[in-house]
């Protein structure tokens, strides 16, 4: 993880000395679920509404290619039923709805598919996830619900996961920006030994802005 951060640190830091870098924001809804095993078996589990916002980057690197790392924060949860016992949430919960609040720092390469003001692009790669706060609710099989707050720690749910992303979209020459985006969890979100694999799953859509865009200026007067 160390590494991961380090690395990230030096790549904004080289990548802010260019002068051709863009900045800009980015934001938008996303659907979010998670794939949740108990002792290898499928739980059935739910989408939840949540989104995205943060800042992003774009740096020449070769060609169309582009280093485009991303900052953000992103609201992420699940639903989730369960046939057998589940520990997090509880040994007698028969259900569990999670709301996460969370930072990414993406290590991203975008290919720009053309050379002309306005294309399509693609973007992927890994981010470090940080679980800030979250909250559940569930349902224990003696009718008592509990409402409480994410608890975060060894035996608990874990703060630090990795994902990797794909994203799909369409950039104008003005430095306006939509796409779609596809997280894939790559880390179990649980801590407990012998506990429950969580892995966070998000489908969204996003708007975004590059501020710093140069206007290209084509010179036409004739040459003496």
């Amino acid at each position: 993880m160390k590494i991961f951060i380090s690395t990230i640190v030096a790549l904004f830091i080289v990548s802010s000395a260019n002068s051709q870098v863009e900045f800009g924001i980015f934001g938008g809804p996303q659907a979010t679920s998670a794939s949740y095993k108990i002792k290898e078996v499928k739980q059935k589990t739910d989408y939840k509404f949540g989104f995205q916002f943060g800042g992003m980057m774009k740096v020449p690197f070769e060609g169309n290619l582009y280093f485009a790392p991303a900052a953000f924060y992103s609201m992420k949860g699940y639903k989730a039923t369960f046939n057998r016992v589940s520990f997090p949430p509880d040994s007698f919960a028969v259900d569990n709805n999670t709301t996460f609040h969370n930072f990414e720092l993406a290590a991203l390469l975008q290919y720009d598919f053309g050379t002309k003001p306005g294309h399509f692009f693609l973007k992927a790669g890994p981010s470090l996830e940080l679980q800030l706060v979250g909250t559940e609710k569930f349902n224990r099989s003696n009718d008592v619900a509990v409402d409480r707050k994410i608890r975060f720690g060894f035996a608990d749910y874990g703060r630090y996961l990795f994902n990797f992303l794909t994203i799909l979209g369409y950039e104008t020459s003005s430095g306006f920006t939509i796409h779609g985006q596809y997280s894939l969890g790559l880390a179990n979100t649980i801590n407990t030994d012998g506990g429950p694999t969580v892995k966070h799953q998000a489908f969204g859509i996003s708007f975004g802005k590059y501020f710093n865009r140069k206007k290209i200026i084509i010179d036409t007067r004739n040459i003496e």
